[in-house]
């Protein structure tokens, strides 16, 4: 059981304030205040454009720090406006909280606590969404979010979508966000994450009014399709963006080539025709005609076939510049074959560019998909041998 006077302490030691947005909560918001003020006065209200009597209710609690504005703008702005007063007034983390009594400030000690060995985490208060009294709804929109979510980063999480939460200020001042209202909480926990911000979680109790009750703001028509929309741009980012950028950094910073090379090629854990296909696809990506889209295109089918992404980037290498214009005269020679009595005759030059194909590019591009086929095969089943050869040479070595 945590003392709330130990709480509070804790609270201005370690720099945290909680930030309550509301909108049209006047039912709820001062029992929500009263409850947080027993463990800490370091509390931010956002007054998100409410049109009840919800300034009046605020008159009454002279320790909080106020931020109004007319007209309402969305959850996520308030979050965000609140974010950047509480960094102004050198807190380093905020605990958002909901203003509609669904979250309990009891569970506020949980996060001081979660936050004394993770001090660069936003920490997500996971709610409990098999009990009885969660709509189905929420239940369907939690689990469409996670799932989104562990695409989008890798992390599997109980709870994306809940409101309650601790942010790092720090981490927090330097994103530059794009989102104003529900979809806010999904693009703060997507690109904090790709910015290596840890996200873990603490279990919290949760209240979902009976639904005659219940005050929800949230529009499940309108605001669903904002969140749709935004987590098909994540997508669109991770995989064109994201996973490849992390990748490269794990070939380029954490080891050598060579070490590289070795650890993905007799990596045990993935079967010789996996690596013999990965090196085919890469190989094959890196001659077919799609100059300057070559490397990102095999990363990301690489990623989407689940092939040995180390390897289909090396063998996709074979189109380094001194390898070009080999590449491009075996092509233009082999296109001819398919041109028939049209094939246009070139001879071998070290200075051989794409601009020396502009005569028959048809015959080029025909040429270098065969060459690239070809090639891929090849260099497929040459590892696929070495890799039986090194598992014979092994098996007789034991």
């Amino acid at each position: 059981m945590f003392h709330s006077s130990f709480v509070s302490e804790n609270f201005d030691k370690l720099g945290v304030c909680v930030i309550i947005p509301t909108y049209n909560n006047a039912s709820t918001l001062a029992s929500v205040i009263i409850d947080v003020a027993n463990y800490t006065k370091n509390i931010i209200v956002v007054n998100d454009g409410s049109f009840d009597n919800t300034h009046s209710i605020l008159e009454s609690y002279p320790y909080i720090q106020l931020i109004t504005y007319p007209n309402n703008v969305g959850k996520g702005w308030a979050i965000r406006k609140g974010f950047a007063l509480a960094y102004k007034l050198k807190y380093k983390f905020a605990i958002t909280i909901d203003s509609d009594g669904q979250h309990f400030a009891k569970d506020l000690p949980l996060f001081i606590d979660k936050l004394s060995f993770e001090q660069n985490a936003i920490i997500i208060g996971a709610r409990n969404m098999n009990q009885a009294s969660v709509p189905g709804g929420s239940s369907f929109g939690n689990n469409f979010s996670n799932f989104w979510f562990k695409l989008e980063t890798g992390i599997k999480l109980p709870d994306t979508q809940s409101g309650y939460r601790l942010y790092p200020l720090e981490a927090m001042s330097k994103m530059l966000f794009f989102t104003r209202k529900y979809e806010f909480e999904i693009e703060v926990l997507v690109r904090a994450a790709w910015q290596g911000v840890k996200i873990v979680s603490v279990p919290i109790s949760v209240y979902y009014a009976p639904k005659g009750e219940r005050v929800s703001h949230f529009r499940p028509y309108k605001d669903f399709f904002r969140i749709s929309v935004l987590n098909t741009l994540l997508v669109l980012i991770t995989f064109l963006f994201i996973k490849p950028r992390d990748f490269l950094r794990s070939i380029f910073i954490k080891k050598n080539f060579k070490q590289l090379l070795s650890d993905k090629l007799f990596n045990t854990q993935q079967s010789d025709q996996l690596k013999a296909v990965s090196v085919f696809f890469g190989v094959f990506m890196g001659i077919v005609p799609l100059w300057g889209f070559q490397l990102v295109t095999a990363i990301f089918l690489g990623i989407l076939f689940r092939l040995n992404k180390a390897l289909v980037i090396i063998a996709a290498n074979i189109s380094l510049p001194p390898m070009i214009p080999l590449i491009i005269f075996a092509s233009y020679k082999i296109g001819g074959f398919w041109m028939g009595q049209n094939a246009l005759q070139m001879g071998y030059s070290k200075s051989i560019s794409l601009d020396s194909i502009k005569q028959n590019l048809q015959q080029y591009i025909y040429g270098s998909i065969t060459l690239a086929i070809l090639a891929g095969f090849f260099f497929g089943i040459l590892t696929f041998v070495i890799l039986k050869l090194f598992n014979r040479k092994s098996m007789l070595a034991k």
